[in-house]
């Protein structure tokens, strides 16, 4: 009879083992889940977003290092911390790079992070426009209120294809094949059709799904048959907008609060000791607040227009407070990136949550705003 010889590994060490087997993901199917979190196709179009350094294949993520700008300092606690993915808010590379020296200080960063096996990924403006992104986080220092975005963002899929579509009305066989069978010709046109009645008399109705370039086509063979150009309509596809997904957002308080309050309010989500502030022409701190237009970070371009009675973002220019302002809009500044990096902790335990626990997720501790009040 053999004897068996069983070693006891204490509990803690156990869970030790067990936590440091799992705590770790494929960097691609990491990728994928974060754009699950948030697509990157909510992004504005000038933004570079998604991952923009990456060590070489296969890379496994251990520890995600949050933070909202990679400088140099925070750079060297991601590389004390074991980082192997950092999630920089900000994009550190958004300028095309000719070269890759030690000249200045973001090219030492991506020399840093290579060397270092350190991935690097931004989401920036996908996290401004997302649901549950800065924000709506930034929303809930008001107090109790409903948003909305101020400039939607658009469906990202959606079935139909093409920019344009062109619907007319065809009564003869004859003819309805020719023209079916000229469009199918054209490469980036869908076509259907329908029975359809006009006048008390049978007809097929074609609609064709076309692409810009397709249309041009489209209407130069139509137009040759006077009978079909003068029956055809061309509508421009858009897609879908999405109800709570965009730029900004523009807030309406359950009940309204002297602007010296929202102040109050805005300083203790932010943490802040001082704000800026421009009141509107013929405002005062005792002024009602009801509506506030929001956007994170600089939002000139987003709040321009917004009707509210004030707006808050980190910075503006000079001249678009002075316009706000002549409007009778009061205008609260925090610096830029004051109104975006606490949203970390928020982001923080989401993904913990969306990832499930598998992977360590830390915030930094140096990241900080570069402006001071002294």
């Amino acid at each position: 009879m053999l004897s068996s010889r069983v070693r006891l590994v204490p509990t803690t060490v156990r869970s030790l083992i067990c936590s440091s087997s799992r705590s770790f993901m494929d960097l691609k199917a990491l990728l994928s889940s974060l754009n699950d979190f948030a697509s990157l196709s909510f992004a504005e179009s000038w933004d570079n977003v998604g991952l923009l350094v990456e060590p070489s294949p296969p890379h496994t993520v251990n520890t995600l290092f949050l933070t909202n700008d990679l400088t140099v300092e925070v750079m060297e606690e991601a590389l004390q911390k074991k980082a192997d993915l950092v999630l920089s808010y900000h994009p550190p590379i958004f300028r095309p790079m000719k070269r890759i020296t030690w000249k200045s200080w973001k090219e030492r960063l991506v020399i840093q992070a290579l060397e270092n096996r350190v991935a690097i990924y931004s989401p920036h403006t996908a996290y401004d426009a997302a649901p549950q992104g800065v924000n709506n986080w930034l929303a809930k220092g008001l107090g109790v209120c409903t948003s909305r975005p101020i400039h939607p963002s658009k469906a990202p899929d959606y079935p139909t294809e093409g920019t344009h579509r062109v619907e007319l009305n065809v009564t003869h066989t004859q003819d309805l094949d020719r023209v079916i069978s000229a469009v199918k010709g054209i490469a980036g046109v869908s076509v259907t059709s329908f029975s359809a009645r006009t006048d008390d008399e049978e007809q097929t109705r074609l609609s064709l799904n076309c692409s810009q370039q397709a249309l041009m086509q489209v209407v130069a063979f139509l137009s040759q048959n006077r009978e079909f150009y003068q029956k055809t309509e061309i509508l421009s596809l858009e897609k879908p907008l999405l109800l709570h997904t965009g730029m900004g957002r523009l807030c309406t308080l359950d009940e309204s609060v002297s602007l010296a309050t929202m102040i109050e309010r805005i300083k203790r989500h932010l943490k802040l000791s001082h704000v800026r502030l421009a009141l509107g022409v013929g405002r005062t701190l005792e002024s009602p607040v009801k509506v506030v237009a929001l956007c994170a970070g600089s939002g000139s371009s987003v709040l321009q227009g917004a009707e509210a009675d004030l707006y808050l973002t980190g910075e503006m220019s000079h001249h678009d407070v002075l316009d706000a302002a002549s409007q009778g809009i009061s205008v609260i500044l925090c610096e830029h990136s004051n109104t975006e990096r606490g949203f970390l902790s928020d982001l923080q335990d989401m993904l913990g949550a969306h990832l499930e626990n598998k992977i360590n997720i830390i915030l930094s501790e140096t990241d900080r705003d570069p402006l001071h009040v002294v």
